[in-house]
C-alpha cells in the first residue's frame, strides 16, 4: 500500500459538497502530484476503474497512486458488480477513491466499499434551516466569529451554494483577519466581490424605501466595471424578474400556500421566497401589475427609445416603483 494508514479504497459522497473537497484533498496529500490519475464515471465504467487501478499497480514504484472517480452516483449496478471482486484483492501501492453526489448509506457501492474494508464517508448538507449554523462553523473554521445576521446575510447574497458560500466565508475570514464580523462587513465584501449581487436595491423596493432604492442603485453601478448603460439595463432586468417573482408570490398567498411550499415550487431558498412573501404584502395586485409595464417602458427608454440619460430613466423610474401609493 503507498501508506499503511490509507485503505485500498475510499467512497466520499454526500451533498456537501466542501466537505467531500476537504476530504478529497486530505488524501490526495498522501500521493505526489504526478500520482494521481482522474476519471469520470460518465465516462469510466466500473470495469474501466478496475482495469485502471490494475494497470497503475503493475507498475509500483513505491509512492503509491490514486485513482479518483467523480460522478460516482450515476453507476449502474454493473459497475457496482466490476468493482466487487477488485475490493477483495486491490492492486498493491493503489487507493481508489470513488467521489460522488448523493449516495445512500445501504446502497450496493456503499455496501461494497465496507465489505472490501475501506472507508465510507458520506456528508450531507445542512437543511435550510440549519443553512445559517453551518455557515457560522465554516467562519469558526476559518478562526474567525460571525454573528447569525452576518451568517444569513451572507446566504441571502450568495445563495444556497455551499461551495460558493464556503469560498465567500474564506475570502471574508481572510479579510477579517480573526477579527468578528457582522452583517455590515459581510455586505460590503460580498457585493462588492459578486456583479449579481443587487439584492439591497430589492430589498429596498421591497419594503418601498425610496432614498435605499435611489442609494443602492448608484452604488452598484460605482461598482460595476460595466458601461453604466449596460449596468442600468442589467438592473431593469434584475428589477423586472423580482418583480414578477412578488407577483408569483402573491397569488400563491393568496392561494393559501406557504412561504416554505412555495420555495419547494420555484425552487428557490425559503430565505428569500419568505423575504419575496413580505415584499408582496407591501404592494396590491394593481401596483404590481403597473410596476411590470414601467419596467417595460424602462427597457423601451433605455433601448433608445427617449433622449435623457439612461441613469436618469432608472432613477425615474425607481422613484414611481417605490414610494407608497
Amino acid at each position: 500500500m503507498a501508506t499503511p494508514a490509507l485503505k485500498s479504497v475510499y467512497l466520499v459522497a454526500g451533498s456537501d459538497r466542501p466537505k467531500i473537497e476537504l476530504a478529497l484533498r486530505r488524501l490526495r496529500r498522501h500521493f505526489p502530484s504526478d500520482a494521481t490519475e482522474f476519471h469520470a464515471a460518465s465516462e469510466t465504467s466500473g470495469a474501466d476503474a478496475v482495469a485502471a487501478c490494475n494497470a497503475l499497480g503493475l507498475f509500483g514504484g513505491g509512492s503509491g497512486r490514486l485513482v479518483v472517480v467523480t460522478g460516482v452516483e450515476a453507476w449502474k449496478a454493473a459497475d457496482v458488480r466490476a468493482v466487487e471482486p477488485y475490493l477483495k484483492s486491490p492492486a498493491p501501492e493503489t487507493v481508489l477513491a470513488l467521489v460522488g453526489g448523493e449516495v445512500k448509506a445501504d446502497s450496493a457501492l456503499a455496501k461494497a466499499c465496507s465489505k472490501g474494508g475501506g472507508d465510507v464517508l458520506l456528508f450531507d448538507a445542512p437543511r435550510d434551516r440549519d443553512l445559517p449554523a453551518w455557515v457560522a462553523r465554516q467562519f469558526e473554521a476559518a478562526h474567525t466569529t460571525a454573528d447569525t445576521d452576518a451568517c444569513r446575510a451572507l446566504i441571502e447574497i450568495v445563495g444556497d451554494d455551499l461551495q460558493e458560500l464556503a469560498n465567500e466565508v474564506l475570502k471574508i475570514a481572510q479579510w477579517a483577519g480573526g477579527e468578528r464580523v457582522g452583517v455590515d462587513e459581510v455586505r460590503l465584501l460580498a457585493t462588492a466581490v459578486a456583479e449579481t449581487a443587487s439584492f439591497e436595491l430589492t430589498d429596498a423596493w421591497g419594503r418601498r424605501d425610496v432614498a435605499a432604492v435611489l442609494r443602492s442603485a448608484e452604488e452598484i453601478m460605482e461598482r460595476s466595471p460595466k458601461p453604466r448603460r449596460d449596468e442600468v439595463a442589467r438592473l431593469a432586468s434584475t428589477l423586472a424578474a423580482h418583480v414578477d417573482r412578488v407577483q408569483t408570490c402573491r397569488s400563491l398567498d393568496a392561494d393559501g400556500v406557504t412561504a416554505k411550499e412555495a420555495a419547494s415550487r420555484l425552487k428557490r431558498h425559503p430565505f428569500y421566497v419568505q423575504k419575496l412573501y413580505a415584499q408582496a404584502r407591501n404592494f396590491g395586485d394593481d401596483e404590481l401589475r403597473d410596476a411590470t409595464l414601467r419596467l417595460a417602458a424602462l427597457d423601451h427608454a433605455i433601448k433608445g427609445g427617449s433622449r435623457l440619460a439612461t441613469e436618469l430613466e432608472l432613477e425615474r423610474a425607481l422613484i414611481e416603483l417605490t414610494q407608497p401609493a
